[in-house]
């Protein structure tokens, strides 16, 4: 697996923050397009959602070097997934969809690279996020 680049992560997401409303929102259409069985996981109306989104990945990226603050995030953030239902095959559609999201809005921005970094770092998300949900349903 490739290592996340978190230069190319920080300046990629600087790319797409002029458009955070419009990029949760096209994540979520991408999800329950091509994954319509996750969308009784989430509320009727995502406007709560796309912001908790939005902070969430400013907040991963804020804290991509801070190791001890990004993974307690993370596992708290899969904490609270597990309880909402959320296992741990669902969580390939949302990578696929968060990439479609960022690659959608990154323009000139996006690079193999960047795909490669961004790729990366979900696997680090996912797995952490899994792993906590799996032990808090222990």
């Amino acid at each position: 697996m490739t290592t996340p680049d978190p230069s190319l992560i920080r300046s990629s997401f600087a790319a797409v923050q002029p458009h955070g409303p419009q990029l949760t929102a096209y994540f979520y259409d991408h999800l329950f397009t091509h994954n319509p069985d996750v969308r009784p996981l989430f509320a009727a109306h995502l406007d709560e959602q796309r912001d908790r989104l939005w902070a969430a990945l400013g907040a991963l990226v804020a804290n991509l070097e801070n190791t001890e603050t990004l993974v307690g995030m993370l596992q708290n953030l899969g904490r609270r997934h597990a309880g909402y239902g959320a296992l741990a095959e669902h969580y390939p559609a949302v990578g696929n969809s968060l990439i479609a999201a960022l690659r959608h809005y990154a323009g000139d921005a996006w690079t193999p690279a960047v795909e490669e970094s961004w790729t990366a770092v979900y696997g680090v998300i996912s797995d952490t996020m899994v792993a906590a949900g799996e032990a808090a349903a222990r």
